[in-house]
Formats: C-alpha cells, structure tokens, sequence
C-alpha cells in the first residue's frame, strides 16, 4: 500500500502531481526535493508538499517512500535512475514523468526488476508521461486539476504489474486523466509528431519573428498590436523553458528529425502550389484533420 510518495523536481509537474494526490483523497505523506530550493519551498507553501527534504542525499535514504516520482527533465530522470537502483529494494516503486521513454525505459529495464538482469530483491519501475503541461514552468503555475481529461501514458516493462504498479495507476485516474499503453520506441514516435514537433514549429516562429523585427521597433510594435489570437496560439509555446526540450532533443532525435523534414518538405509544398488548386486539396486535409478532433 502506498503510504508515502516522494516527488523530485517539485517543478509545475512535480507539484500539481502532489496537488492532484491531495485532491484525489490521498491520505499519505508527500516528501519532495528540488535542485531549486526555491521551488521545492514554493511547492511546500501551495500545500503540494508534507515536507521539503534537505539535500538529494536525503532523497537516497533508506525506506524514504514506497514511490518515487521523477518529476525532472529526462537526462536528469537517467541520473536519477543509476542513483536510486543501487538503495531501493522490492516493494518500492520508481515512476517518472518523462518527456521520452525509450532511452529512460531501456536503463531501468537493465537497473531496476523486470528486465531479466536483475534480482528478485529489486524495485519496480514504471515509465510514465501525461501529456499535460503549460508553456512555461514552475511550481507556482502548478495546478491539481492539470491532469483532468489529459491523457497519461506509460511503457511498462513488466507484463505483470506489481501490486504498487497497480495503486499508483489508479492512483492517477484519481487525477481523472486516461491512461494509455504504449511499447517505448512507439510512444516516441507519436510524441515526435504531437508534442514535439508543435514546439519546434513554434519555436521556429517565435524565433524567426523576433530575429526579423527585433532592430525594427516600428515593426515590431505594429506586429505586436495586428497580431490576434493566431499569432499568439502559434507562438505560445516559443516560451517554453530550453532546459527541458534541450533533453527531449537529445534523446528523441531520430523520430524528431523525420518529423521536421516531414514538415519542412509539406511546406515546400505549399510553397510551391500557392497558385494552384493544390493548395485547397492541402486544406481540405488540415479540415479533414481537425473534424476528427471534435
């Protein structure tokens, strides 16, 4: 039974996971830990946090909580994993948040019970990634409502869950989010096309504006005042922190890469059929895309 959960990185995700355990009815205690003392302080003040632990090192102490969230960016998620596989023991669970899974999925699979390498006295670990999140980050953005109606994915590495895999996953339908099973490299693949490829179209256009109109005040003030609700639905993810996609980049490149050529390769299209009835038969596919999203 799940008594007590820490959170690392009690950032907007960390903190409005311990928000929403709050809501939901969870009776337990909920430690966490921040890198930014700051954050985890902030976290404590919202009432996402039982208790803000001192150090990492704390962290790592023995029987510290039955789970452990890795609420941080992915490369720190594969640091975290070498360092709590060594102290956790069966009857513990390792669950994360991140924005990839296959690299963070084959390293606990070596590192942690379930991957055929490991011995019956190791803790779990759970792959996990709801598909929630705002542009900008932080623990005072945090919600307990963030997950509602979102979808939350995982990619187990045991065919037979623990018993602790089991709470924790019902745990999170208490967010009210849906769960979803993916294999690793697939749900890299789809997140490649949408999640991360709308914030590298965004950043493209964030950038490319403000490199083209940034010695040009005029223009600038004129493009600020012009631009509506398209401009601002397209480039609201250019604020988007680098330290978090930065990681994604770097361990989703392949799938990521296609998807940009993809995009880069539709848009010569366009390009090239502005004059012609090409161009409606591409926003008939845009409409038809749409419709299906209701």
């Amino acid at each position: 039974m799940i008594t007590r959960v820490a959170i690392v990185g009690t950032g907007l995700i960390g903190a409005s996971v311990g928000l929403a355990l709050k809501a939901s009815g969870f009776q337990g205690e909920i430690a966490g830990w921040d890198a930014d003392a700051g954050e985890a302080a902030t976290a404590l003040r919202m009432g996402a946090l039982d208790q803000a632990l001192p150090s990492a090192e704390a962290v790592l102490a023995p029987g510290m909580a039955d789970v452990y969230v890795l609420a941080t960016p992915v490369l720190a998620v594969l640091d975290w994993i070498e360092r709590l596989a060594p102290v956790l023991l069966a009857g513990q669970l390792v669950t994360d948040v991140g924005s990839t899974k296959a690299e963070i999925s084959a390293l606990a699979a070596q590192r942690f019970a379930g991957s055929g390498k490991t011995g019956p006295g190791k803790a779990a670990f759970l792959p996990g990634h709801p598909m929630a999140g705002k542009e900008s980050g932080g623990a005072a953005r945090a919600e307990a409502t963030l997950f509602r109606g979102a979808t939350w994915l995982f990619t187990p590495l045991n065919a037979a869950p623990s018993p602790l895999e089991t709470e924790w996953r019902a745990l999170v339908a208490g967010f009210g989010a849906q769960t979803l099973d993916l294999a690793p490299a697939r749900h890299d693949e789809l997140c490649a096309w949408v999640s991360h490829l709308p914030q590298m179209a965004a950043t493209a256009l964030a950038g490319l504006l403000e490199e083209t109109f940034a010695g040009d005040a005029a223009g600038m003030a004129a493009l600020q005042a012009m631009g509506g609700r398209a401009l601002g639905e397209m480039t609201r993810l250019g604020a988007s922190p680098y330290s978090m996609w930065r990681d994604v980049a770097l361990t989703n490149t392949v799938p990521l890469a296609a998807t940009l050529l993809a995009l880069e390769q539709q848009l010569a299209h366009l390009r090239e059929n502005l004059r012609t009835p090409e161009l409606r038969n591409e926003f008939a596919a845009a409409n038809r895309f749409r419709a299906r999203r209701g």
